[in-house]
Protein backbone atom coordinates (compact mmCIF):
# COMPACT_ATOMS: atom_id res chain seq x y z
CA UNK A 1 0.00 0.00 0.00
CA UNK A 2 1.40 3.67 -1.20
CA UNK A 3 1.24 5.60 1.99
CA UNK A 4 0.84 9.21 0.37
CA UNK A 5 1.22 12.49 2.90
CA UNK A 6 -1.54 15.26 1.78
CA UNK A 7 -0.27 18.79 2.72
CA UNK A 8 -3.02 21.19 2.96
CA UNK A 9 -5.47 18.42 2.87
CA UNK A 10 -8.66 20.76 3.16
CA UNK A 11 -8.04 22.79 0.12
CA UNK A 12 -10.24 22.27 -2.54
CA UNK A 13 -8.32 20.13 -4.80
CA UNK A 14 -6.86 18.11 -2.42
CA UNK A 15 -10.28 17.53 -1.42
CA UNK A 16 -11.32 16.25 -5.13
CA UNK A 17 -7.82 14.68 -5.12
CA UNK A 18 -8.34 12.19 -2.09
CA UNK A 19 -12.20 11.76 -2.99
CA UNK A 20 -10.32 9.79 -6.59
CA UNK A 21 -7.46 8.33 -4.23
CA UNK A 22 -10.48 6.93 -2.03
CA UNK A 23 -12.17 5.33 -4.80
CA UNK A 24 -9.81 4.81 -7.37
CA UNK A 25 -6.62 3.30 -5.35
CA UNK A 26 -5.42 1.63 -2.01
CA UNK A 27 -3.24 4.31 -0.78
CA UNK A 28 -3.39 4.89 2.30
CA UNK A 29 -3.62 9.02 2.49
CA UNK A 30 -2.76 10.87 5.79
CA UNK A 31 -4.22 14.74 6.05
CA UNK A 32 -1.75 17.08 7.90
CA UNK A 33 -3.59 20.32 8.22
CA UNK A 34 -3.90 23.16 10.48
CA UNK A 35 -7.46 22.05 11.90
CA UNK A 36 -7.59 19.06 11.50
CA UNK A 37 -11.98 19.06 12.18
CA UNK A 38 -12.11 20.54 8.98
CA UNK A 39 -11.90 16.91 7.32
CA UNK A 40 -14.08 13.87 8.20
CA UNK A 41 -12.99 10.36 7.89
CA UNK A 42 -15.13 8.14 6.33
CA UNK A 43 -12.60 5.05 6.53
CA UNK A 44 -10.17 4.69 9.24
CA UNK A 45 -8.05 1.70 7.88
CA UNK A 46 -7.03 4.14 4.83
CA UNK A 47 -7.36 7.83 6.37
CA UNK A 48 -5.33 9.59 8.93
CA UNK A 49 -5.20 13.04 10.00
CA UNK A 50 -2.59 15.07 11.99
CA UNK A 51 -2.91 18.56 13.04
CA UNK A 52 0.05 20.21 12.70
CA UNK A 53 1.73 23.66 10.63
CA UNK A 54 3.73 23.18 7.76
CA UNK A 55 6.03 25.81 9.56
CA UNK A 56 6.71 23.54 12.21
CA UNK A 57 9.80 21.64 11.31
CA UNK A 58 9.52 18.72 13.99
CA UNK A 59 5.76 18.17 13.58
CA UNK A 60 6.41 18.17 9.60
CA UNK A 61 9.52 16.00 9.20
CA UNK A 62 7.41 13.35 12.31
CA UNK A 63 4.65 13.19 10.11
CA UNK A 64 6.89 12.11 7.08
CA UNK A 65 7.68 8.67 8.91
CA UNK A 66 6.57 5.88 6.59
CA UNK A 67 5.48 8.33 3.56
CA UNK A 68 5.85 7.06 0.11
CA UNK A 69 4.65 10.52 -1.53
CA UNK A 70 4.35 13.65 -0.17
CA UNK A 71 1.45 16.03 -2.13
CA UNK A 72 1.74 19.52 -1.01
CA UNK A 73 -1.13 21.54 -2.25
CA UNK A 74 0.43 24.99 0.03
CA UNK A 75 -0.27 28.97 -0.22
CA UNK A 76 0.42 31.81 1.23
CA UNK A 77 2.98 34.48 0.45
CA UNK A 78 5.44 32.80 2.08
CA UNK A 79 4.92 29.93 0.04
CA UNK A 80 8.84 29.89 -1.12
CA UNK A 81 10.15 29.21 2.89
CA UNK A 82 7.53 26.55 2.43
CA UNK A 83 8.75 24.59 -0.32
CA UNK A 84 12.13 24.76 1.09
CA UNK A 85 10.86 23.30 4.61
CA UNK A 86 9.10 20.53 2.57
CA UNK A 87 12.29 19.53 0.39
CA UNK A 88 14.03 19.44 4.15
CA UNK A 89 11.75 17.27 5.57
CA UNK A 90 11.61 15.33 2.73
CA UNK A 91 15.23 14.74 2.59
CA UNK A 92 15.74 14.24 6.64
CA UNK A 93 13.50 11.27 6.09
CA UNK A 94 14.61 10.20 2.37
CA UNK A 95 11.11 10.59 1.02
CA UNK A 96 11.64 11.05 -3.00
CA UNK A 97 8.69 11.25 -4.56
CA UNK A 98 6.70 14.63 -4.55
CA UNK A 99 3.76 16.55 -6.44
CA UNK A 100 3.70 20.03 -5.48
CA UNK A 101 0.64 22.46 -6.95
CA UNK A 102 2.09 25.96 -8.41
CA UNK A 103 0.23 27.94 -10.68
CA UNK A 104 0.60 29.15 -14.40
CA UNK A 105 2.96 31.83 -15.28
CA UNK A 106 5.57 31.48 -13.28
CA UNK A 107 7.91 30.84 -16.50
CA UNK A 108 6.50 33.86 -17.94
CA UNK A 109 5.17 30.61 -20.48
CA UNK A 110 1.70 32.11 -20.81
CA UNK A 111 1.30 33.85 -24.83
CA UNK A 112 -0.25 36.67 -26.25
CA UNK A 113 -2.93 38.71 -24.37
CA UNK A 114 -3.87 36.13 -21.91
CA UNK A 115 0.03 36.09 -20.52
CA UNK A 116 -0.40 39.76 -20.42
CA UNK A 117 -3.69 39.51 -18.70
CA UNK A 118 -1.86 36.91 -16.38
CA UNK A 119 0.51 39.18 -15.27
CA UNK A 120 -1.53 42.07 -14.84
CA UNK A 121 -3.65 39.64 -12.43
CA UNK A 122 -0.59 37.89 -10.34
CA UNK A 123 2.33 40.22 -10.59
CA UNK A 124 3.29 41.94 -7.64
CA UNK A 125 3.60 38.95 -4.90
CA UNK A 126 1.81 36.16 -6.36
CA UNK A 127 3.89 34.42 -9.57
CA UNK A 128 7.02 36.09 -8.18
CA UNK A 129 7.12 33.85 -5.03
CA UNK A 130 5.20 30.89 -6.89
CA UNK A 131 8.33 31.23 -8.90
CA UNK A 132 10.68 31.00 -6.29
CA UNK A 133 9.11 28.10 -4.45
CA UNK A 134 9.21 26.48 -8.22
CA UNK A 135 12.86 26.87 -8.02
CA UNK A 136 13.31 25.48 -4.79
CA UNK A 137 11.66 22.35 -5.50
CA UNK A 138 13.88 21.95 -9.32
CA UNK A 139 17.03 22.44 -7.18
CA UNK A 140 16.39 19.83 -5.28
CA UNK A 141 17.46 16.31 -5.54
CA UNK A 142 13.52 14.90 -5.24
CA UNK A 143 11.66 13.48 -7.91
CA UNK A 144 9.53 16.10 -8.25
CA UNK A 145 6.37 16.68 -10.47
CA UNK A 146 5.15 21.02 -10.61
CA UNK A 147 1.38 21.50 -11.46
CA UNK A 148 0.48 24.71 -12.91
CA UNK A 149 -3.18 24.95 -13.37
CA UNK A 150 -4.78 27.28 -15.56
CA UNK A 151 -7.36 29.12 -13.46
CA UNK A 152 -9.54 27.25 -11.72
CA UNK A 153 -13.41 26.82 -12.14
CA UNK A 154 -15.66 24.49 -9.87
CA UNK A 155 -17.20 22.70 -12.98
CA UNK A 156 -18.16 19.23 -12.35
CA UNK A 157 -15.94 17.69 -15.21
CA UNK A 158 -12.63 16.05 -15.58
CA UNK A 159 -11.09 17.26 -18.56
CA UNK A 160 -7.79 18.39 -19.22
CA UNK A 161 -4.35 18.46 -21.19
CA UNK A 162 -1.03 19.13 -20.37
CA UNK A 163 1.99 21.18 -21.74
CA UNK A 164 5.83 20.37 -20.51
CA UNK A 165 8.20 23.08 -19.07
CA UNK A 166 9.36 25.19 -22.09
CA UNK A 167 6.20 25.05 -24.14
CA UNK A 168 3.79 27.52 -24.50
CA UNK A 169 0.52 27.23 -21.90
CA UNK A 170 -2.47 26.51 -23.57
CA UNK A 171 -5.71 27.36 -22.79
CA UNK A 172 -7.19 29.61 -19.78
CA UNK A 173 -9.44 27.34 -17.58
CA UNK A 174 -9.49 24.24 -15.60
CA UNK A 175 -11.66 22.49 -13.28
CA UNK A 176 -10.38 22.17 -9.67
CA UNK A 177 -12.12 18.27 -10.27
CA UNK A 178 -9.48 18.22 -13.35
CA UNK A 179 -6.28 18.91 -11.08
CA UNK A 180 -7.64 16.66 -8.38
CA UNK A 181 -7.71 14.08 -10.91
CA UNK A 182 -4.46 14.68 -12.27
CA UNK A 183 -3.03 14.30 -8.82
CA UNK A 184 -4.37 10.73 -8.35
CA UNK A 185 -3.30 9.99 -11.56
CA UNK A 186 0.27 10.78 -10.53
CA UNK A 187 -0.09 9.04 -7.39
CA UNK A 188 -0.83 5.80 -8.68
CA UNK A 189 1.46 5.97 -11.60
CA UNK A 190 4.59 7.46 -9.22
CA UNK A 191 6.99 7.49 -12.34
CA UNK A 192 4.90 9.53 -14.27
CA UNK A 193 6.02 13.06 -15.02
CA UNK A 194 9.42 12.71 -12.72
CA UNK A 195 11.14 16.23 -12.29
CA UNK A 196 8.88 17.30 -15.05
CA UNK A 197 7.20 20.89 -15.02
CA UNK A 198 3.10 20.51 -16.40
CA UNK A 199 1.20 23.27 -17.37
CA UNK A 200 -3.02 21.79 -17.42
CA UNK A 201 -5.74 23.04 -19.08
CA UNK A 202 -9.08 22.30 -19.99
CA UNK A 203 -8.91 21.95 -24.01
CA UNK A 204 -10.22 24.46 -26.63
CA UNK A 205 -10.65 27.63 -23.94
CA UNK A 206 -8.16 30.00 -25.65
CA UNK A 207 -8.70 33.51 -25.64
CA UNK A 208 -7.28 36.72 -24.07
CA UNK A 209 -8.60 35.54 -20.48
CA UNK A 210 -11.38 33.12 -18.50
CA UNK A 211 -14.63 32.67 -19.79
CA UNK A 212 -16.08 34.83 -16.92
CA UNK A 213 -14.04 37.70 -16.69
Amino acid sequence: MTNVLILGAAGHIARHAEADLLKNSQAHLTYFLRNAGRLTITDASRETRIEGDVTDANALSAAMAGIDIVYANLSGRNIEQLAQDVVTAMDHNQVKRLIWISTLGIYDEVPGAYGRWNHQMLDGGYLETYGAAATVIENSDLDYTIIRPAWLTNHDEVDYETTQKGEAFKGTEVSRKSIGALVSHLVTHPDKAVRGSLGVNKPNTDGPKPAWY
